[in-house]
């Protein structure tokens, strides 16, 4: 077999993936076949194209990957595109245990072998791999992967996004703040924009309204979208003019949202500088981007300077370092005014009240839910956390088996993707075990349409941090559930804190460990108190700062009103 030829195949089935043409990819791998009969590379690239397929809804593909992935691993097993294959069958399988393994053994001897033609199948190998650890709960180990493979990637978009992914997993273990600012800000370098777009500083009559445009991907069925219909719904429309820019898929949410937006633009598909363009175009004074280094970004978008005023909002709980970005919308509890904001690359925009409206009616039905608390009929507390098992570190649990321990007969029900599959079963109560937790106390319960319903099963939910929660804790109360919170340092690992003292629960924040115990224990004892908070709980979140979309927008206004102003003395 001419050697040349057959990694010209083996070059063009790496670009076919790269592209998503995996039928295509499927050929190159059968070309090499064609050329040397049961040759390892050629079966790993069918194997490898048929689980992308497979994943994909082809389901005659699934079994034409496992007979190739077979063969291998009996004429080669250690066949690098072989043995990633193989770790991507056991993921695709949700085989969480032995894909960790199988990526680790994988990575371990791509990175031996230090040869540049297995550069595109090490960088595949380090993404997919981060993708286990989130779902395993390793989140140092997942930011360490998509770092790496940022490395390897060979076009700077690509090594951006796997760069703003290990940005966004850094947020859940405790890192040392001038690190992560510095980490950020090294972001800049991958962004690629030769040019900005060109503004006059310029001031505006009193008659004429503000142009103010919000970018997001995730104007749709998504967690950060219960926070984002106040931007529509309460705004002032006589002194301010709004625009939506939506990136990313559309659903039934996302038609909801264009019922209450007078300028929407569909730009899904879109190249960065064309969205930057239509936004210049629309003459945006001031640009708020809700991701931040979340999934499917719209960062590229802003380092364009499409608007001459930027900010960063909701989306993502940390700074974005992208030096196009002027402001960070935060609030007096996440970043205190004694706070100088020292570690982030914008300058802080503060509200006097939570930086968030809670507002999930364009998302669900909003019915009340009013009922005693499940320990009047179950007769033991029963303590939950639905928020992504991700965000469960050791000390987390350390404080929830010392909770367990001082309420006799209680209960943890621990509600997360993880719980959906058996190996990730077992690992959520291996690392119980670990910190001596009961696990005869402890209730897993998987992924479920009915999640919000399942909150009737909880007397307390316990909160997680450094990475809090932020839509879980709103649902919590909203549903009549009352959240004990830890109060860090950061405005990320704030989140909760504001969340309960903007619905008037700023007495389940605790200040630290020893707090978090005891105020869930000191609740747990207080049943009198606990069950009338079930009954309280759903109308008085209704009626609390948390919910009040026209205070919200109130406020947010009037910051808007302030920055520009600023922006319009710079030409004095």
């Amino acid at each position: 077999m001419a050697v040349d030829e057959k990694e010209s195949w083996l070059q063009m089935g790496e670009s076919c993936c790269n592209t998503g043409e995996f039928h295509k990819m499927r050929a190159c791998g059968q070309q090499v076949l064609d050329l040397a009969e049961d040759d390892p590379d050629g079966m790993a690239m069918i194997a490898e194209s048929s689980l992308y397929l497979a994943a994909g809804g082809d389901e005659e593909s699934l079994e034409i990957a496992k007979e190739y992935i077979d063969k291998l691993q009996e004429k080669a097993p250690d066949n690098l595109r072989g043995m990633l294959a193989m770790a991507e069958m056991y993921w695709s399988e949700f085989q969480i245990d032995k894909a960790l393994s199988a990526f680790k053994k994988f990575l371990r001897k791509v990175e031996k072998a230090n040869d540049d033609k297995f550069k595109g199948i090490f960088e595949r190998g380090l993404s997919f791999y981060a993708d286990v650890c989130v779902l395993a709960g390793e989140a140092e180990e997942a930011s360490r992967a998509a770092f790496r493979a940022s490395e390897m990637a060979d076009t700077l978009d690509k090594k951006a996004v796997f760069y703003s992914k290990g940005l966004f997993l850094s947020n859940y273990r405790v890192m040392v703040a001038d690190k992560r600012l510095r980490l950020h800000q090294d972001f800049n370098q991958l962004i690629g924009v030769q040019m900005t777009f060109p503004h006059k500083v310029e001031k505006r009559s009193a008659k004429h309204s503000l142009r103010i445009g919000y970018i997001s991907p995730d104007f749709r069925q998504h967690a950060a979208s219960y926070f984002f219909a106040p931007f529509f719904k309460y705004a002032n429309r006589t002194d301010f003019k709004l625009y939506a820019y939506h990136t990313g898929k559309s659903d039934v949410v996302t038609k909801a949202f264009k019922k209450i937006v007078e300028n929407w633009r569909d730009m899904e598909g879109k190249t960065p500088q064309q969205i930057a363009r239509k936004i210049f175009d629309d003459k945006i004074d001031i640009l708020v981007d809700l991701s931040g280094h979340s999934q499917n970004s719209c960062l590229s978008v802003m380092a364009y300077k499409p608007a001459p005023v930027q900010i960063s909002a909701i989306g993502y709980i940390n700074t974005t370092g992208v030096e196009a970005i002027d402001y960070f919308l935060s609030d007096e509890v996440c970043l205190p005014a004694t706070d100088n904001g020292r570690f982030f690359s914008e300058a802080t925009l503060r509200l006097p009240h939570c930086h968030l409206c809670y507002a999930p009616e364009l998302m669900r039905d909003t019915k009340m839910n009013i009922q005693d608390a499940p320990f009047k009929k179950n007769g033991y507390i029963t303590f939950g956390s639905f928020n992504n098992f991700l965000k469960v570190t050791e000390d987390v649990l350390l404080c929830w088996r010392n909770i367990l321990e001082k309420v006799p007969n209680s209960k943890l029900v621990i509600k997360a993707k993880i719980c959906s599959v058996p190996s990730g079963r077992e690992i959520v109560l291996k690392r119980c075990r670990q910190v001596a937790i009961d696990i005869s106390r402890v209730e897993l319960r998987p992924y479920s349409p009915d999640y919000l319903q399942q909150y009737n099963d909880i007397d307390i939910s316990l909160d997680t941090w450094p990475y809090t929660g932020g839509t879980t804790v709103c649902d919590s109360i909203y549903m009549g559930v009352p959240v004990i919170a830890r109060l860090g340092r950061t405005h990320g690992s704030r989140y909760s804190a504001t969340i309960l003292v903007a619905a008037g629960l700023k007495d389940f924040v605790a200040v630290n460990d020893m707090d978090y115990v005891a105020k869930a224990v000191q609740l747990a004892i207080n049943k009198e108190l606990l069950n009338l908070l079930h009954h309280d709980l759903p109308s008085a979140v209704r009626q609390s700062r948390l919910m009040n979309g026209k205070a919200y927008m109130e406020d947010l206004e009037e910051a808007y009103r302030g920055i520009w102003a600023k922006y319009c003395r710079q030409g004095e």
